[in-house]
């Protein structure tokens, strides 16, 4: 079980209304292909980049109302169908494009507002989507939902530290990796010392908080959707936990959750109550 924001779609789960589930389906499948279009394969950014202005142009099609080309057909029919039936917010849809493209170009993050703003495109909007699918759009909710989202999106590059850097890929921000002594090629190079064990520490300090400040919205939410929340939270958290054993040397093991992980996450789940860890 992955820590990725798309796979923590409740996708086919028993815990999904099964009224929901095509929906949830549809929106799943546009973030994942946009996903890998800008960053499965070998083709060029420029490539990458120009796949991405069709994909948008496809989504501003269906959200007008017209038929959806025959590349994406399977992606934008369910797409249209979901559009018209619950009223979806496009300018979420188009945030998850911004956020692809923004990958493509590959920046660096000088800060942590800076990163922060890349979780409010990229991770952010899956879960003010599945919760505009139950009907919940009071602004504490969605405030909730976003530091859940923008958590996972964190631990996600937390955990995926040692795979990221030998790729060029940096989302530590400058500002951290800087009061901590750690060059970019430390990254790179997945140099492990105490300096960068202390800047790992400090990073999933950061996501704790963030995910003790959404976790409750898994109590608020009502059946089997704030069941799926209570569980997609005990992941995050297990794998800062996980982190945490292993003395934050994530620069050169990563943590994943495995199927002997599964009680544990299910029994924390229902002792979830006025959570904080």
């Amino acid at each position: 079980m992955s820590i990725d924001h798309y796979e923590n779609f409740p996708v086919a789960s028993v815990l999904c209304p099964p009224a929901l589930r095509p929906a949830i389906r549809a929106i799943y499948h546009f973030a994942r292909t946009g996903d890998d279009l800008a960053d499965e394969g070998h083709a060029s950014a420029s490539e990458r980049l120009a796949d991405l202005s069709l994909f948008r142009q496809e989504l501003n099609a269906a959200c007008a109302g017209r038929a959806a080309g025959e590349r994406w057909r399977g992606i934008f029919e369910p797409l249209a169908r979901c559009l018209r039936e619950f009223a979806l917010p496009p300018a979420l849809l188009h945030d998850l494009l911004d956020a692809f493209e923004q990958d493509v170009r590959n920046p660096t993050y000088a800060d942590r507002a800076e990163l922060l703003d890349y979780c409010r495109r990229s991770a952010n909007p899956v879960g003010r989507l599945l919760l505009h699918l139950y009907g919940i759009t009071d602004g504490a909710a969605l405030r909730q939902s976003d530091a859940v989202c923008s958590a996972l999106q964190l631990i996600n590059f937390w955990q995926d530290l040692g795979v990221d850097g030998p790729r060029g890929r940096h989302y530590v921000p400058e500002t951290d990796r800087l009061a901590h002594g750690i060059g970019i090629d430390d990254l790179r190079q997945c140099a492990d010392s105490p300096r960068a064990r202390r800047l790992v520490q400090s990073l999933c300090r950061w996501s704790l908080t963030l995910m003790n400040d959404g976790a409750p919205l898994a109590l608020r939410v009502p059946g089997r959707a704030g069941w799926e929340l209570r569980l997609v939270v005990q992941g995050g958290l297990r794998i800062l936990e996980k982190i945490d054993r292993m003395d934050h040397a994530a620069l050169t093991q990563r943590p994943k959750l495995t199927a002997m992980d599964a009680p544990l996450l299910l029994w924390r789940a229902l002792r979830m109550s006025g959570h904080r860890a």
